[in-house]
């Protein structure tokens, strides 16, 4: 559904007018697409404190195909910064923090609009109180800054293992690009593990097969043709009820179309028999919603939503990786929703069945890995653009639509990116993570 409030601020009645009344003025995002598969300007890498992982990083950053330079009077006004990178990594002590804010403060308002800010830090330590005081400090300034920087740019923390800085790639990448327009304000940590090799990064998902549930339309629908678009042999699964549009989809993308109820006893073993050869990427995406508020609310619309946003998705993971069909190597990403981090009036069992999506990821994740080399990662949509948000009240999606940093509802394209990221196989050391797609919502933690 158009934006017509995003459009309005967009031309010069608009800006003065919300500029004088003080309303939200969105800026307009810009997404992948072929013509654009880049940002443009210059990538600014600066560093507070003495960072051990330099020369590493700074080849990482040179391989994202952006101009990187390290010396902000190299940046001439003309020729804004499209990213800024601040690695943070040696700050160990709360007067440290110093120099994140010397590094950051002379060059944030470059960033040219749609910008990206990536700090890098590391995982706060349990050992040393100090280091984790100054470190936890930068998920704050993080969190603040993707709140006041404006213009559809975006901040981020990225906690990397210094003894894997390469695992950073796929990841860098991600956040350095269109691909993550929507994704603001969030906190990533990454382990150790080894990227496994990509031989083109325009198809880092080649001679891959890929199965997304609820894929016949909406969210499903787009992430089965992202998937697609970046190498993966896709089988997009959903409902027999929806055998037209299912079909639809699947041929448009040269995938297979599999009817079935993910809720079903044998769900497991006829996804096994269609992949002969297994899977390396599976998507949790179908989910459904029965609000009411608890009181008004029957057992009947509680259970459904409890068995296909969670129960299915717990019975399918535990049968596939029980059975192999997930190789090795393998990718899990399920859908949790910003209503299972800050809870929704009228969706208790939308909200807890999306929460159980988080615990599953967090515990899931390590043990998934070690024993079948499988990672598992979640993405949690906030207010996307769906045939389902449009259909809400005006006021209400008005208000879903405005209240993040960014100003402006997501696009199904938009989780779609975030669960190709994951789905990569040089995201090795991406294992455990729930990422809000939400513009960075300003409900919840």
């Amino acid at each position: 559904m158009a934006d017509r409030y995003l459009h309005f601020t967009g031309t010069a009645p608009g800006r003065f007018l919300t500029r004088r009344l003080g309303l939200p003025q969105p800026a307009p995002l810009r997404r992948w697409s072929p013509g654009t598969p880049t940002l443009d300007g210059p990538l600014l890498h600066l560093t507070a404190g003495d960072s051990t992982v330099t020369e590493e990083l700074s080849a990482l950053l040179a391989a994202t195909g952006l101009d990187v330079t390290e010396r902000v009077e190299r940046i001439d006004h003309a020729e804004r910064p499209a990213g800024i990178v601040l690695d943070a990594t040696a700050v160990v002590t709360p007067g440290g923090l110093a120099g994140v804010h010397a590094a950051l403060h002379p060059v944030v308002r470059s960033l040219a609009p749609g910008g990206r800010v990536v700090v890098l830090g590391v995982r706060p330590s349990a050992d040393d109180h100090h280091q984790a005081a100054a470190q936890q400090a930068l998920e704050g300034f993080v969190r603040s800054l993707g709140k006041e920087i404006g213009r559809g740019a975006t901040v981020q923390l990225l906690r990397i293992d210094p003894e894997g800085v390469a695992g950073a790639e796929s990841t860098l990448r991600f956040l350095l690009s269109p691909r993550s327009a929507y994704i603001s304000g969030q906190v990533i940590e990454l382990t150790a593990a080894a990227p496994a090799p990509v031989a083109d990064w325009a198809a880092p998902l080649a001679g891959r097969t890929a199965l997304v549930t609820g894929a016949a339309r909406g969210i499903g629908a787009s992430v089965a043709s992202v998937l697609a678009r970046d190498g993966a042999r896709v089988i997009c699964l959903d409902v027999p009820q929806t055998g037209d549009e299912l079909a639809r989809t699947a041929d448009a993308l040269g995938a297979t179309a599999l009817p079935l109820d993910i809720t079903a006893d044998d769900a497991a073993q006829r996804i096994a028999a269609a992949v002969p050869d297994g899977l390396d990427v599976l998507v949790h995406n179908a989910g459904i919603t029965r609000d009411r508020r608890l009181a008004n609310m029957p057992a009947d619309r509680w259970a459904s939503v409890l068995d296909v946003n969670l129960d299915s998705v717990l019975r399918t993971t535990d049968a596939l990786l029980a059975a192999g069909t997930v190789n090795r190597g393998g990718r899990i990403v399920a859908t949790a929703s910003i209503a299972g981090v800050a809870g929704n009036n009228g969706q208790t069992n939308y909200a807890a069945s999306k929460a159980g999506i988080i615990g599953l990821v967090r515990a899931l994740a390590p043990r998934a890995a070690a024993d079948h080399g499988v990672t598992v990662n979640a993405v949690a949509p906030g207010f996307i653009e769906t045939k389902m948000t449009a259909a809400v009240p005006l006021l209400i999606r008005e208000a879903g639509r405005r209240m993040n940093s960014l100003g402006q509802g997501g696009l199904p394209v938009d989780v779609a990116e975030t669960t190709a990221w994951f789905a990569q196989p040089a995201s090795t050391a991406v294992n455990g993570q729930v990422v809000r797609v939400c513009g960075q919502s300003l409900l919840g933690a």
